[in-house]
Order: structure tokens, then C-alpha cells, then sequence
């Protein structure tokens, strides 16, 4: 099974599958950020992001499927996914292999995602490196919050301005 945490960037996904994972240690977290990063790595980004490269949506795919079944446990991942064709083909692709994924959305207002932006330090010591960061961050906002108007069926959407506790309360309520 993979439970999937979706939301525009600051909305709480790392934070709400770090709670999950607490309640749930046997789960695995796998961030799926971290395959772009390697794949950025080895070859030429275009657009400069590497959710439009189609090896990245089949790598991440096949890594939370590898990871399911030689592990047999619970995989979270928390990734900003606002592409509903890249999302398509990353659930798709999870469905062909047989691996149950549950979809949630963090659902959270600009103001607060900015205020959240403008709070993180993502590069300690690099205070330009964090400003680039948070501008590109900023600049997804509007896209983030469109794509909760195209979420594939069966995506829970969860309100993002609650206590993080609550959430995961729910989200394990939800997988009961």
C-alpha cells in the first residue's frame, strides 16, 4: 500500500508523513523529490523540472512498487504532484502493478502557504540559495492550488490548516 501526500509546496506533506510515520514505524518514506534530485544529477532538465522528464514518473512509479513488494510494508511519500496527466500515469502505472495507492490532498490557503514559504529554511547557511527556493516555491501556488480542481477520483482532500495530529488521526482513520 502507498499512501500518497499531495499538496501544493508548504502545505504540511513532510510533516504530516513524518507524524504517520511515528504512529506507523513499520512504514516505509520514501520521497520521491529525492529521484528527481538524482536524476538532475545525470541528465539535462529542459524545463527546469524533473516531473517533466517521463523517466522520473516511471522511476518513481517503479520504486514504490519495488519497495511494496520486496518489503511488504506501508510506503508513504510526499510530493507535490499538480499534473493530472503526470499523476495519471504515476497512479496508473501503481494500479497496473497491483499496488493500492491512496491519494490525499492537503488543501491550504495562499496566504498560509505563503506565510509557511516564508518561515522555511531549506538551505541553513545559503541565505541566497534559500531566497531562490522560496521564490520558486511561491510561483507554484497558483498552479498547486488549480490542480485541486483536476485530482483523480478517490483523492481524499484534507484541510492543510488543521494541526498536523488531527490529520494524521485522519488519514489513519481513513486506511482503517
Amino acid at each position: 500500500m502507498i499512501i500518497w501526500v499531495n499538496g501544493a509546496f508548504g502545505s504540511g506533506k513532510t510533516r504530516l508523513v513524518d507524524e504517520l510515520h511515528r504512529r506507523r514505524p513499520d512504514a516505509l518514506v520514501y520521497d520521491p523529490e529525492q529521484t528527481g534530485f538524482v536524476l538532475r544529477n545525470i541528465v539535462e532538465v529542459p524545463t527546469g523540472d524533473f516531473q517533466d522528464l517521463p523517466l522520473w514518473r516511471s522511476q518513481v512509479a517503479g520504486m514504490a512498487v519495488d519497495l511494496v513488494r520486496a518489503y511488504g510494508r506501508p510506503v508513504l511519500a510526499p510530493m507535490t504532484l499538480v499534473d493530472p496527466g503526470y499523476a495519471e500515469e504515476i497512479f496508473g502505472a501503481l494500479e497496473a502493478a497491483g499496488v493500492k495507492a491512496h491519494h490525499f490532498f492537503l488543501d491550504v490557503s495562499a496566504r498560509t502557504l505563503e506565510a509557511r514559504l516564508d518561515a522555511r529554511v531549506v538551505a541553513p547557511g545559503d541565505p541566497e540559495r534559500d531566497e531562490l527556493a522560496r521564490r520558486w516555491c511561491k510561483a507554484q501556488i497558483a498552479r498547486c492550488l488549480a490542480a485541486a480542481e483536476t485530482l483523480r477520483p478517490g483523492t481524499v482532500r484534507l484541510d492543510g490548516e488543521r494541526p498536523t495530529g488531527e490529520l494524521a488521526d485522519e488519514v489513519l482513520e481513513y486506511l482503517a
